[in-house]
């Protein structure tokens, strides 16, 4: 039986299913091989050699595959069919020939399918081929590149900017663009404009709304109203005229359908219908392309297959009827920069399954299909017919002009089933649905109270609720008929990124690619660079202090022409049209000399040199027009920016005569460190540290002793809301800083104490002959102020009759599924302290957030417990059981010699 090795235990079960017993299926579980984090992994004197090393979580895997070979003498390699699965293959060639596991006569054959289906899968079979090495040879290049970046560049940061972690080829990057985005919001001037718009009624009683488009026979623009006086006085001309339809103009329009997803496109989507972050929507989309559900989920490819077109045109057909079939099959093609990896789109690989019929109990994964399920019937489909509407309402000396736009639906067409959401897009007035009107018919002013929303943002003047404006703020003004209203507007800064809206321009910019963009987007939030709040990037502090670093001493490898250069010649080496050891060596030829000469700085002149690079928004000019870099606190010192193991801050260069601090966003930024108020004549201050937002009471004194803190409760469903650093107020503060609480002492002595600490609320007391203190979590932040002694003595003492159990005590059981289905014991639902998690042996699986313990099922628990021991390898520990078998062996073979020698006799 040839042995057949794919990367996950889900997608061997899946495909053994198909082969059946003719084939051995084992999972690599991933990468088996990668270079070792030290010096040398890649040598680059000895022509850029690389010394790779099987992990230690590979080595089971690498034995249970090397155990199967003896037995079957025939390796077939199918991996992802991408630049990663490739270098898989690859890896696994390489490591087995080398533990001799491969010998000359074992025939080794890769094979790739786009989908996880019977049919592909034999298909596969039956047209093996070997490695492709023009595609390793890129992913050779790239993890060469990043190790060399990574490993040379980091050290620099740790050295020059206490705090920084690290930085990446392609990471670094990608927090630039974040970073300038916060920028350029924090240097945008607001410009005030208004607008004026109509409430009109038709002689037959029907509202509608209109927008002021000509004054004084001018025609307006964004900025032609600019203050309320103007606005006032255009309010005044739109009521004191009469107004008569001048024309209405209905042309018609068609809507196409979106192209099926890609792996950019199917991130984005996923972001704006669901909120699912990059990484989020991928591991979802695995879990589908690996039970079979869809195609591949890592490309940059749009085509459809010509039986997939084929069979979702008859799905139309079947489900909406003939008239949603357009005549001919739709035919997307994009340019791929890479042709090796332009694979099918994503699609369902059967399109009769809808997300109802799906086998699927994990919430994220019905709302990936169904989205994936809609979005490829719909790209099939005709397109939407749609008649658009323009009507222009003016006074008969042409002084005035008015117009209305709307649209009205002809034919949905694809618009039945799917419609692709927009990302930063103000409501459109064409989206509006019109009466009928008729040219030459005069209209009337019609009564606001008719229309609660034109009334609501008269008076509010907040929110412009039908303008086609939704950042629109400020004031309002109305006429006296209470009509015409003109409402205050702004101009708004550039959003900050979501992940789709970053996702989009990396794209745009050609910096990464598919199988990148969420693991680039998850490491620079793991690091700590950016914050994602209410779905928006943020940079954090030491972002910007490393991104302005890079773009002043390594500005080329952060430059996105120079990044999307690189990936362009790294897509020629996959193609099979360069050579990779050039492209390395050209790289590192000039990247090692900037090394060199960053590498002598002192980290005063760094910070200098950063000091004068963020100057402008460090330092913005003051109203009252003193120096802005003069200490606001003691006015003697200038400010300076200072390093620290957060990131970075402003301080005075007074130190340590004048302790004055603030973050480097400045003192009214939308960063949460503050001064609450006073109380008993100390200040009250809210800070940011290296555990998280804590209040301080006062200053640091001359001699550097602390002053007085307190952590902030940790927001989670546990802890009491209305704590976090956007609530906490100044007499939470001091209630905080009352901290840590006597409760009362112990009969047998030692007092007992209530505090906050880097894990939640707690109680501790220690005893006499104890060596350390007995430490109890509290649930909820309030007990530390109110718990009794009665209480907190009954916690203790379980505490001490059950030491073993740490903080918790034992584990409940919140739920029993029964006996898993492979047996090993049963599976059970369990109350942990972060939430309920699955236990099957040795296994933990933590449950998903979304989803409710009494809808847990066996199967959906055996996938769950499955996916995280294909991570850990911790299913594999199961299999000591088998290990008594292999004991008996000894003792047979004492007997042995026995039966041989009664043979002799």
């Amino acid at each position: 039986m040839p042995v057949v090795v794919v990367e996950s235990p889900a997608k061997a079960k899946t495909i053994n299913k198909y082969l059946g017993s003719d084939y051995t299926v084992l999972a690599s579980y991933g990468h088996v091989r990668d270079l070792p984090p030290k010096n040398g992994s890649v040598d680059t004197d000895n022509n850029f050699e690389m010394t790779w090393e099987v992990g230690t979580d590979s080595r089971k895997h690498m034995k249970a595959i090397a155990d199967a070979l003896k037995e079957d003498n025939a390796l077939i390699l199918a991996t992802d069919p991408d630049r990663e699965g490739e270098a898989i293959s690859w890896h696994l060639q390489e490591a087995l020939t080398k533990r001799r596991s491969i010998k000359k006569t074992t025939p080794v054959s890769r094979v790739t399918f786009n989908a996880i289906t019977k049919d592909a899968v034999l298909e596969a079979m039956a047209n093996p081929r070997q490695v492709d090495m023009p595609l390793v040879e890129a992913y050779l290049a790239r993890r060469a590149l990043d190790y060399l970046v990574g490993f040379n560049l980091s050290p620099v940061l740790w050295r020059k900017l206490p705090g920084a972690k690290s930085a990446g080829r392609v990471q670094s990057v990608c927090l630039r663009l974040i970073v300038e985005r916060e920028l350029e919001i924090e240097a945008f001037n607001p410009q005030e404009y208004w607008s004026v718009r109509a409430l009109l009624t038709t002689p037959r009683g029907q509202d509608f709304e209109a927008r002021l488009t000509i004054l004084g026979g001018d025609k307006l623009d964004k900025f032609s109203l600019g203050n309320s006086t103007a606005a006032e006085m255009a309010v005044q001309a739109v009521a004191s005229r009469e107004l008569l339809v001048q024309s209405v103009e209905a042309k018609p329009a068609a809507r196409n359908p979106s192209a099926p997803f890609m792996t950019s496109t199917l991130q984005q989507e996923a972001s704006r219908k669901f909120g699912m972050g990059a990484k989020q929507t991928m591991s979802t989309a695995q879990r589908l392309y690996e039970a079979g559900y869809i195609t591949y989920m890592r490309t940059d490819g749009i085509d459809m297959a010509p039986e997939a077109v084929t069979e979702a045109r008859a799905e139309i057909d079947k489900r909406y009827g003939g008239t949603y079939v357009p005549s001919s099959p739709r035919v997307y093609k994009n340019k791929a920069k890479n042709a090796q990896e332009a694979h099918e789109c994503i699609r369902p690989t059967d399109m009769g399954r809808d997300a109802a019929s799906l086998k699927v109990t994990e919430p994220d994964q019905r709302k990936l299909y169904d989205l994936i399920w809609k979005r490829t019937l719909a790209c099939q489909m005709a397109s939407a017919k749609l008649e658009r509407t323009t009507v222009d309402i003016g006074s008969n000396d042409q002084q005035v002009m008015l117009r209305a736009t709307g649209q009205v639906v002809l034919f949905d067409g694809f618009m039945r089933v799917y419609e692709e959401g927009r990302d930063d897009v103000v409501q459109d007035d064409d989206d509006k649905r019109l009466p009928q009107i008729m040219q030459g018919e005069p209209t009337k002013f019609a009564a606001a109270a008719l229309t609660p929303q034109f009334d609501k943002a008269a008076k509010a003047g907040a929110q412009a609720t039908k303008s086609g404006d939704l950042r629109s703020n400020g004031s309002a003004l109305l006429s006296q008929n209470e009509s015409v209203l003109a409402l205050q507007h702004h101009t708004a800064p550039p959003p900050r990124y979501t992940e789709a809206t970053l996702v989009k321009k990396m794209e745009e910019l050609g910096i990464g690619r598919p199988s990148t963009y969420a693991s680039v987007i998850t490491t620079i939030q793991d690091r700590e660079y950016v914050r994602k709040d209410q779905n928006r990037l943020h940079p954090e502090d030491k972002g910007r202090i490393v991104t302005i670093f890079l773009l002043n001493f390594f500005r080329n490898y952060v430059g996105y022409n120079f990044t999307a250069d690189l990936e362009n010649q790294l897509d020629e080496v996959s193609a099979g049209n360069g050579d990779y050891k050039d492209l390395l060596a050209s790289f590192w030829r000039d990247f090692s000399a900037a090394i060199a000469e960053t590498s002598d700085l002192r980290i005063s002149e760094v910070l200098d040199v950063l000091d004068d690079a963020l100057a402008p928004q460090l330092y913005p000019p003051r109203e009252d027009g003193t120096d802005p870099r003069a200490c606001p606190k003691c006015g003697l010192g200038q400010l300076h920016l200072k390093s620290s193991r957060t990131g970075g801050f402003v301080g005075c260069g007074n130190y340590p005569e004048c302790n004055y601090t603030r973050p480097i966003s400045g003192e009214g930024a939308e960063g949460y460190e503050r001064i609450l108020g006073e109380d008993a004549g100390d200040e009250i201050h809210l800070k940011s540290g290296r555990f998280g937002p804590y209040v301080q009471r006062g200053e640091p004194t001359p001699d550097n002793k602390k002053p007085p803190r307190s952590s902030l409760p940790k927001q989670n469903k546990d802890y009491l809301p209305g704590w976090g650093p956007n609530d906490v107020t100044l007499e939470q503060a001091v209630t905080l800083l009352t901290l840590p609480r006597e409760i009362g002492q112990h009969p047998e002595g030692g007092a007992i104490a209530s505090n906050l600490g880097r894990f939640g609320p707690y109680i501790m007391h220690q005893l006499a002959d104890e060596e350390k203190p007995t430490y109890v979590n509290l649930k909820n932040t309030l007990d530390v102020f109110e718990i009794g002694m009665n209480h907190a003595m009954e916690m203790l003492a379980e505490k001490r009759a059950n030491p073993g159990r740490g903080r918790r005590g034992a584990a409940k059981a919140l739920k029993e599924l029964g006996e898993h289905p492979d047996g090993g014991g049963a599976v059970n639902i369990m109350d942990g302290k972060y939430g309920a998690y699955i236990k099957w042996e040795k296994v933990n699986a933590t449950l998903p957030k979304d989803v409710e313990v009494k809808d847990v099922t066996m199967d959906m628990a055996v996938q769950l417990i499955t996916e995280k021991a294909g991570k850990s390898g911790a299913k594999k520990k199961a299999a000591p059981k088998k290990k008594p078998a292999a004991k008996k062996k000894p003792a047979a073979k004492k007997k042995a010699p026995a039966k041989k020698t009664s043979a002799k006799d």
